[in-house]
């Protein structure tokens, strides 16, 4: 939910990164639930939904949104909130990117329209071939599965869908 209230906080937060995948920021994640400023502009809350609920980088997150925003508010206030659960369909057009730059596979497809057995990468991020197969169900973090580029032999991390 993007709002012009609160514009410096989503300013500073465009530049929170994500502690388990540095490249994207919390924007690009899509955590972000809502920005609401007070009207003096001294109180900032910050509505934060974790990619899952056990997700273990929460608390880092939350910590590293309250020291960014500190600088510009006397009173940071940030809310974890589990519902509606986070989806993969939050995260940005840029964070996809992002990740597929960083040699992560992004989601592909949409956690709202699932289709069977479509939950695999859309092509190998290093190579670009279609022809990739699945080694492990959860890679470097719970959200993400193992695949293997059969072209290039690279293995990399997929993002599930969500």
């Amino acid at each position: 939910m993007v709002t012009t209230a609160g514009v410096v906080a989503w300013q500073v937060l465009a530049h929170v990164m994500d502690p388990e995948i540095p490249v994207l920021s919390v924007l690009d994640l899509g955590i972000v639930r809502d920005v609401s400023e007070s009207p003096d502009g001294r109180r900032v809350v910050v509505v934060v939904t974790p990619t899952y609920s056990g997700c273990p980088a929460t608390e880092v997150i939350v910590s590293d949104i309250r020291t960014a925003l500190d600088s510009a508010y006397d009173e940071v206030d940030v809310r974890v909130q589990l519902l509606p659960a986070w989806t993969t369909d939050w995260l940005s057009v840029e964070g996809r990117d992002k990740l597929r730059g960083f040699g992560i596979a992004p989601p592909a497809g949409r956690a709202l329209l699932p289709v069977l057995g479509s939950d695999r990468p859309d092509a190998c991020p290093q190579c670009g071939s279609r022809e990739v197969e699945q080694l492990a169900e959860f890679g470097s973090t719970p959200c993400k599965a193992l695949w293997r580029c059969v072209a290039c032999r690279e293995p990399f991390d997929y993002f599930k869908i969500l």
